[in-house]
């Protein structure tokens, strides 16, 4: 394994000061809604951002072209969670197809092994614009049913 200068700062970060770099488990995470705990979720997706670019072809310049950042944009957030008595999620899609749009804010909690948060991610002003229910299959009898609401929202922050 070749070891580069960032690794071999850490290692003696590590050897100075105690602190280790793991990584997170990505299943160790809740969500929270307007700061009501929703958790119980199985799955998040959509936690991205991409920066849309503009090129411009510069009169002369014929080995590149220039790219100008636009807008970013963010996917909608996919939450999948098992079926139960609490409908809250059902709801608030409901509400919205309904035309009663309530914005909310989300945050996403990522937790270290001894369960206490260590990473957020906020998404703003979001609302559901997809609600996708359980697929019953009795083959598989011990399968979760599993539903799925889409967020749009207006960014993401990180802290």
């Amino acid at each position: 394994m070749k070891k580069t200068l960032l690794n071999v700062g850490l290692s003696f970060a590590n050897s100075l000061t105690g602190i280790r770099f793991d990584p997170y488990n990505a299943s160790n995470f809740y969500l929270e809604i307007e700061g009501l705990i929703t958790g119980g979720f199985s799955e998040v997706t959509g936690l991205e951002s991409e920066i849309d670019l503009e090129p411009y072809q510069e009169g002369g310049v014929n080995g590149y072209s220039h790219q100008f950042p636009r807008r970013t944009k963010y996917p909608n957030l996919v939450l999948s969670h098992g079926l139960t008595l609490n409908d809250t999620l059902w709801t608030w899609y409901q509400s919205a197809a309904k035309g009663n749009i309530q914005l909310k804010n989300v945050t996403i909690i990522l937790l270290n092994g001894q369960q206490f948060p260590v990473m957020l991610w906020n998404f703003k002003n979001a609302y559901p614009v997809k609600w996708s229910g359980p697929t019953f299959n009795a083959r598989n009898a011990n399968e979760v049913a599993v539903e799925r609401l889409e967020l749009i929202h207006q960014g993401i922050d990180k802290a």
